[in-house]
């Protein structure tokens, strides 16, 4: 007998809810607070993993779509940012598909990513251009936010009155970024970004999304390590930011972890590991904290050192950056433009 309208409505929300909650994104190493009884075995434990290799690890397609036309990001500022901070963010995303930067470089990068196709055989793009943005710079959804609040300030950019953000669920891309001065659920505990799309009972689209916040006030030593790095890890030394902001350069990570896997994961049927969608390990969990060539463990592997003596790993059009490498399913194991044995 089929169940009562108000029956049917409850479960279809409760199973959202504990989709919702439950997409947590495993990760490979960060300085997560938990680990914190065992600080030094981390420090000091490279894991061998070699960069994430591992015969162990069963990423698979599962037959749905992947980004394969040109991919629109969409950004929200969420609360008060500089226009300094926006500009490092913006012409990281601008260089994704440059073909002008020097290597190693971010478009180097994202040629790993375009290794992923849909059931048809077609790649991911290599297009990945800024379209239009929205500030909230009043907090309209107030300073500490849901997974679900997260999905309203999303409706309010699409839905206002006032310039909204346009609508393009097949190549459009939403990525809302907080200040530093807001908290959303699991922030620093559990997560620094992640991703999802919206639901139509919510948003009226469904749309692929991502956050990712700025921790430089909130925990920098965990989601921008390695620049910043946490005091219970003892001789550990932080890093110089490439581009003088610990916060919004430890951010420039995640987006990329985020938007890679929005890419060839949009809505959790496509790339990943494992048996259930709830629980998904995508091509950028399988290597977060890895930077370079013998990664593993707490070791970042090797990066590069600028004139100044700041860090990092990618030529960007006129920026660098250190971005963490992805999954590459051919060979199984992470990759990256600064790899030493290419």
């Amino acid at each position: 007998m089929a169940p009562s309208t108000s029956h049917a409505s409850v479960l279809l929300i409760a199973t959202i809810l504990a989709l919702l909650l439950a997409a947590t994104p495993i990760t490979c190493w960060r300085p997560w607070p938990h680990l914190k009884p065992n600080s030094s075995d981390l420090l000091y434990d490279s894991s061998k993993k070699f960069e994430g290799s591992s015969e162990f690890v069963h990423l698979r397609y599962h037959m749905g779509p992947v980004l394969t036309g040109n991919i629109t990001v969409h950004t929200i500022w969420y609360g008060r940012w500089e226009k300094s901070q926006k500009k490092i963010i913006r012409e990281f995303i601008n260089s994704i598909s440059t073909v002008n930067a020097r290597p190693p470089s971010v478009s180097g990068w994202w040629r790993t990513v375009q290794l992923y196709t849909d059931q048809t055989g077609a790649n991911i793009s290599h297009t990945v251009q800024l379209g239009q943005e929205k500030n909230d710079r009043f907090y309209s959804h107030g300073k500490s936010l849901t997974r679900l609040s997260i999905q309203s300030v999303i409706k309010s950019a699409v839905t206002a009155k006032s310039k909204p953000l346009p609508t393009n669920p097949k190549n459009g891309l939403y990525l809302l970024l907080t200040s530093d001065d807001v908290y959303v659920q699991d922030f620093c505990g559990q997560v620094c970004g992640f991703h999802y799309f919206t639901f139509p009972s919510i948003v009226g689209y469904t749309l692929p999304y991502a956050w990712v916040g700025n921790s430089e006030k909130l925990c920098p030593g965990v989601c921008a390590y390695p620049f910043s790095v946490p005091k219970y890890i003892p001789g550990l030394k932080a890093l110089k930011s490439p581009n003088g902001d610990v916060g919004v350069d430890g951010m420039i990570s995640v987006i990329a972890h985020e938007i890679a896997e929005l890419a060839t994961n949009p809505l959790v049927n496509a790339w990943y590991a494992g048996q259930d969608p709830s629980f998904p390990v995508e091509i950028a969990d399988l290597c977060e904290g890895i930077y370079g060539t013998g990664g593993g463990g707490s070791y970042t592997g090797q990066m590069l050192l600028d004139h100044d003596g700041a860090t990092y790993n990618m030529n960007g059009i006129r920026r660098k950056f250190l971005v963490q490498w992805v999954w590459n399913h051919f060979v199984s194991y992470c990759t990256g433009p600064n790899a030493l044995d290419k």
